[in-house]
């Protein structure tokens, strides 16, 4: 796949933020490595002039960003997202490193959008919002300054996705059978899982729901299930029924 192609399926999503002159520098850093979509997902600002003001000759990337009121909708046509945060978390989550995961990035991008998420400048992106990202990746840093700011963190990350990018732009792509399963088909499938096992009573005792529902998101997101895996998993869950149901009646 040509390199131009690739980089056109990778999809740079800012969660909420809040001040333009970042999302500028953002823009910036896109046109430097190549990459041309934008979403933004209820940005405080947006004014297409101080941007193209400050990122200079950006008027037709800053054009051509799209604005979501929610993440789910930025990420729905996607086949992939990796969000990123400057520390791990208490949650149980697949992490990794910018050099490691940008390899996958791109042959996820073979295939379809892969979005590459960021969070609000000052808190960075909410536990539910690292609940709809496959994997979760940290850039290291010294331990006394742990966090980058937005348009640094988006750097370190675009440069090593390029590096990889140039590297295998040549190299031919194995052909999947089936395609890959988009955000939407996989949220679907978490929620006929969730519904399922709702059905069955499996929360009960120390069987939290959210922690549960989770674990299985960490789960599923590092086995990488294609489209008919997905649909799969899903019709498991819509099977999903307490024993009674499936007991002859004499």
């Amino acid at each position: 796949m040509a390199l131009s192609s690739v980089l056109d399926n990778i999809v740079i999503v800012l969660d909420s933020p809040k001040n333009v002159v970042n999302i500028a520098n953002v823009i910036r850093v896109m046109m430097n490595m190549g990459l041309s979509q934008l979403r933004l997902v209820n940005p405080e600002e947006y004014d297409i002039h101080r941007i193209t003001g400050i990122a200079h000759r950006s008027d037709e990337l800053a054009k051509s960003v799209k604005v979501f009121h929610s993440l789910t909708d930025a990420l729905a046509d996607t086949v992939f997202a990796v969000g990123t945060t400057a520390r791990p978390r208490t949650a149980q989550r697949n992490y990794i490193r910018p050099r490691s995961v940008a390899p996958i990035i791109i042959d996820k991008a073979t295939e379809g959008p892969v979005a590459l998420v960021f969070g609000r400048e000052d808190r960075g992106l909410t536990n539910e919002s690292l609940d709809l990202c496959h994997t979760i990746a940290i850039a290291p840093t010294m331990t006394d300054y742990p966090s980058l700011n937005l348009a640094q963190a988006c750097l370190v990350f675009c440069y090593e996705i390029y590096l990889v990018a140039i590297e295998e732009a040549s190299l031919p792509k194995y052909k999947r059978d089936v395609g890959p399963a988009t955000h939407t088909d996989l949220e679907e499938m978490y929620t006929a899982l969730a519904q399922g096992l709702q059905r069955m009573d499996f929360f009960k005792g120390d069987r939290h729901p959210e922690g549960v529902l989770r674990t299985l998101r960490t789960l599923l997101s590092r086995a990488q299930p294609d489209l008919r895996e997905v649909r799969l998993v899903r019709a498991i869950g819509f099977e999903m029924q307490p024993d009674s149901d499936n007991q002859n009646v004499s």
